[in-house]
């Protein structure tokens, strides 16, 4: 059983790393490195992301940020078109694919060289993103909310983001209660979606445990701080931290004002094993990578 020790939970601030896996293949051929922490630049297609000044507003605008994204040192860029935020409306897939595909055909073009991420929980958009060029699926769904998304991900060999999230963005706020501890169901959870994606073909996972999604505050601040313990399960770990409620809610501050209070989450993220950070601000992302690395030689 995966169950972690009271030692490991005592202990986990820097584990072990030599087991979990440290490279991402796109099946364009492209190789993403996570052997050292990198920075997933978010780029919102949607009016109604929780933070504002994510949100791109035109062709142009999404060429200018993702140009400034890529050197500010964004290892990946994160589009996604469906609003995940809590209570956001549900859009069709084919306004979903609207907005989307043509984004990621734009950014391959101009930036062929860029690791491109999908952000979709819909395995038909997923598989049309791919063929547009993405190199990597993101599923804030992990895949209980579209049955083919594992045999899609499994069939393209594609990078695959497996999130935990209990419910839709339209009612997750109402699913926060567990019967067991919280990070022992993480690690059930995906220990069998793992198994799942293998069956079906899957090669290289990344997991996201979810900040924020069917978890409060409190249970979200308990899964960062004990984020080590998913490592036991052999694969890169992702942060999504930026300007959240988690960040900005014990503060009494906004999304808009929450930067200071990332930075210090992502630092605790990197402490406990994060190889991604998901972030709005590329260039502070980065800079907390360099630091953690300069201090610590298990960030390199």
């Amino acid at each position: 059983m995966l169950q972690p020790t009271a030692s490991q939970a005592r202990h986990s601030a820097f584990p072990p790393t030599q087991h979990v896996a440290t490279s991402l293949l796109s099946p364009h051929g492209w190789l993403l490195s996570l052997h050292r922490p990198q920075v997933m630049g978010i780029l919102n297609l949607t009016p109604d992301s929780f933070f504002a000044g994510s949100r791109v507003a035109s062709e142009r605008d999404l060429l200018v940020r993702a140009e400034a994204m890529l050197a500010a040192g964004a290892a990946v860029l994160d589009l996604g078109a469906y609003s995940s935020r809590p209570g956001a409306d549900h859009i069709s897939e084919d306004e979903e694919a609207r907005r989307l595909l043509p984004a990621i055909e734009l950014l391959r073009r101009e930036f062929p060289q860029a690791f491109l991420s999908a952000d979709t929980f819909r395995a038909r958009i997923a598989a049309a993103a791919v063929a547009a060029g993405a190199d990597l699926v993101n599923d804030v769904g992990g895949g209980t909310l579209d049955a083919d998304m594992f045999a899609t991900v499994g069939r393209l060999r594609v990078p695959y983001v497996l999130m935990h999230m209990r419910g839709t963005p339209q009612n997750m706020a109402q699913l926060t209660h567990y019967e067991d501890d919280i990070v022992v169901t993480l690690i059930r959870y995906f220990r069998d979606a793992l198994a799942a994606l293998r069956h079906a073909g899957a090669v290289d996972v990344v997991l996201d445990p979810g900040f924020g999604f069917a978890k409060t505050a409190a249970q979200s601040h308990e899964l960062l701080r004990r984020l080590a313990e998913l490592q036991a399960l052999g694969c890169p770990l992702l942060a999504g931290l930026s300007r959240k409620k988690m960040v900005y809610g014990p503060l009494g501050l906004s999304p808009e004002t929450a930067l200071n209070g990332t930075t210090a989450l992502h630092m605790v993220a990197l402490q406990g094993g994060a190889r991604l950070l998901r972030a709005h601000d590329v260039a502070e992302a980065r800079q907390t990578i360099q630091l953690f690395a300069n201090t610590f030689p298990l960030g390199e």
